[in-house]
């Protein structure tokens, strides 16, 4: 299990995605392929970096291949999967690469506009690159020359997707391997809330005068890369825009600091916003397609676009309808976002933000100078 912080005051607990606990599911059946060792814990290397430990709870070996098992925990943020037994039943093949395929209880992709074609398993990118980097390791420390068969699944995962965004996306028979970082970081109390308004205080109180607040790896990554700002400066809100955005406002309407703030994020995440909603999470807004369909009007949109907007399957599928048609809505919504969040954001401030495509790049941009003194 992921151990806990002996920090003081006791943090909240973070957990780990069900992308690393198939790597780690892959990492100790392939050991066990090719040493014979079934070892009862493997070590996991984050996308950041990081190296965690996953009790390994199951081996089942048969003649060409090994399964093995773990526990998802997600930490003090438990979501459908948590406490779900994950498992990687693990082929070696003759030839190279790597095939994945859905195991009972890992959804299928049956509809456009998500990151995976059709017909795909819903293992997404960054899992697929943690398998595939830890098990080409292994084979070229171990001198394997032939590929391998990942077959990932989960117990239960039908009946927990019917809790899940994947029957309506078109993801069928199971629940997504997901994660971009590897870690999944408890969003939803409190005490993330404060840790936020601690990142803006320290921000200030080291002499910075300009902060993004980013809502996740991906828009944080692709913020930095632009910006080079200090990790200091980067303030990771995740779905709690409006915490970030009253507590910018209580500091910077007793005492002007701060000159420029932020926001990025991924294009679904900055459509919610620009509609108003203050909690970007799935289980508290969803994406008005109606809206997007209706701003696209505006921008000269066609009714055929306009009703194939209404029909899509994602906000990034609406996205790229647009795009085909020369509608420039990325930077359309990011003007609504920002002038929804100019209400909280003195004028003192330039405000910006940025909407990033599923790839890290960015599509949508709205600056506002705000007013000097």
């Amino acid at each position: 299990m992921w151990p806990e912080s002996s920090d003081e005051p006791k943090p909240l607990r973070s957990g780990l995605t069900t992308g690393t606990c198939a790597t780690a599911c892959s990492v100790a059946a392939a050991m066990a392929l090719l040493t014979k060792q079934q070892a009862p814990n493997v070590f996991v290397t984050l996308p950041k970096g990081q190296e965690v430990s996953l009790e390994i709870i199951s081996y089942d070996t048969a003649e060409h291949s090994v399964k093995a098992a773990t526990i998802k925990d997600a930490g003090d943020d438990p979501d459908v999967t948590h406490g779900a037994t994950v498992w990687v039943e693990l082929a070696l093949t003759s030839e190279q690469g790597i095939k994945f395929v859905a195991g009972k209880g890992v959804g299928t992709v049956t509809r456009t506009g998500l990151l995976l074609d059709v017909g795909e398993p819903a293992i997404n990118p960054v899992p697929r690159k943690m398998i595939s980097d830890h098990l080409n390791t292994i084979a070229r420390e171990q001198g394997y020359q032939g590929g391998f068969q990942v077959t990932v699944g989960v117990e239960q995962g039908e009946q927990l997707a019917l809790k899940t965004m994947n029957p309506r996306l078109g993801i069928l028979g199971g629940i997504s391997i997901l994660g971009t970082t590897g870690i999944v970081r408890p969003f939803s109390c409190g005490a993330y809330i404060a840790s936020i308004q601690q990142g803006v205080d320290v921000a200030r109180a080291n002499g910075h005068r300009y902060i993004a607040a980013t809502t996740g790896n991906a828009s944080e990554t692709a913020i930095q890369e632009r910006d080079g700002l200090d990790d200091m400066a980067l303030i990771e809100m995740g779905d709690f825009v409006g915490a970030l955005l009253k507590h910018v406002k209580r500091l910077e309407s007793k005492a002007a600091h701060l000159e420029k703030l932020t926001i990025c994020g991924g294009f679904g995440k900055i459509s919610k916003l620009a509609q108003q909603h203050m909690d970007l999470n799935s289980r508290a807004s969803s994406i008005n397609l109606e809206a997007l369909a209706e701003l696209a009007k505006t921008l000269g949109a066609s009714e055929a676009l306009q009703g194939n907007m209404c029909q899509a399957n994602t906000s990034v599928e609406a996205l790229k309808f647009a795009q085909a048609e020369g509608i420039a809505l990325a930077d359309a919504v990011c003007q609504q976002a920002l002038e929804f969040c100019r209400r909280f954001v003195p004028m003192h401030m330039a405000l910006e933000v940025l909407a990033i495509d599923r790839k890290g790049q960015f599509v949508g941009q709205a600056l506002d100078q705000g007013v000097s003194n």
